[in-house]
């Protein structure tokens, strides 16, 4: 692992278990303090201060406070991917469509419920720190690539870039809906859930109408 500037904003990977123990630390007060102060309001010396932890330590990692930002959001994105690389299996290649569908997004709704925190975080930030749309980006890209895999292996006729492209549609609207959903009442969020699953459904079933009779 070189020195130079790695993935989420860090300046360098810790390389040693105490090392990544204390970057973890880092980053848990880090959002903690960033949930009850404010993006804004919190400074790297509160950070370092809450995690136990020298300024100069804190420095050695993150380069500032926006790193500090980059490496929660790569955390909750590596995070999400980790629980759906459950689909990253063949068998479930024969699963009905309604159980696929119920899989991908109730393992998402739960991210995110479990999360709120990171919701308000990135609510505040939105538009104004484009390196975590890049973070995102990143990691939706890799599960469009599993999606489109597993979709593959269904029996149909459709190319190469028709499950690319239905991959693509899935991920960015139930990962939009979903998100937008955090902000509504929560009374209200389990029907918009439940009409998420619909629509994706209805979207499957349209370049598998086969699976229709077995959902």
């Amino acid at each position: 692992m070189t020195e130079s500037q790695s993935a989420g904003g860090m300046r360098r990977k810790p390389r040693q278990a105490r090392s990544q123990e204390r970057v973890n630390r880092i980053l848990d007060v880090a959002e903690e303090l960033f949930i009850t102060q404010g993006y804004a309001a919190t400074t790297t010396n509160a950070i370092a201060s809450g995690a136990k932890v020298p300024i100069g330590s804190l420095y050695q990692f993150f380069p500032d406070k926006s790193a500090i930002m980059q490496a929660i959001a790569l955390r909750h994105e590596e995070n999400i991917h980790q629980k759906l690389a459950v689909l990253d299996n063949p068998e479930l290649a024969n699963l009905p469509l309604d159980v696929l569908v119920e899989k991908l997004i109730d393992i998402t709704e739960q991210h995110f419920s479990e999360n709120p925190g990171y919701f308000a975080i990135f609510m505040e930030l939105q538009g104004t720190m484009p390196e975590l749309q890049a973070v995102e980006e990143v990691m939706d890209t890799q599960l469009m690539q599993d999606l489109a895999s597993l979709l593959a292996k269904r029996t149909t006729g459709l190319e190469t870039a028709d499950y690319e492209a239905i991959a693509f549609i899935l991920v960015k609207a139930i990962g939009t809906l979903l998100w937008l959903s955090l902000s509504q009442e929560k009374t209200f969020r389990p029907r918009l859930v439940a009409e998420t699953k619909r629509l994706a459904l209805s979207y499957l079933h349209s370049y598998f109408p086969s699976d229709i009779m077995s959902g």
